[in-house]
């Protein structure tokens, strides 16, 4: 299973490792992508996970979710 994420306020390669990072940490969470430019995350889940705990870590970092959907 795959989502999207679209994040506001990435602005460097920093932000992107900081996003990254902080997806990683949760449990069911496979690999993420961060692509700065296109202001999103696409993140391979090896099992289910909330949409709300996805925008929580991202959030607690310091960055804005606009938008999470399956693709």
């Amino acid at each position: 299973m795959k989502k999207l994420m679209i994040i506001e306020g990435m602005s460097c390669m920093h932000c992107v490792n900081h996003v990254k990072n902080a997806l990683e940490e949760l449990e069911g969470v496979k690999e993420v992508v961060v692509d700065l430019q296109g202001k999103n995350a696409v993140i391979q889940l090896s099992k289910e996970v909330k949409d709300e705990a996805l925008k929580n870590e991202v959030e607690e970092v310091g960055y804005e979710v606009i938008e999470i959907k399956s693709i």
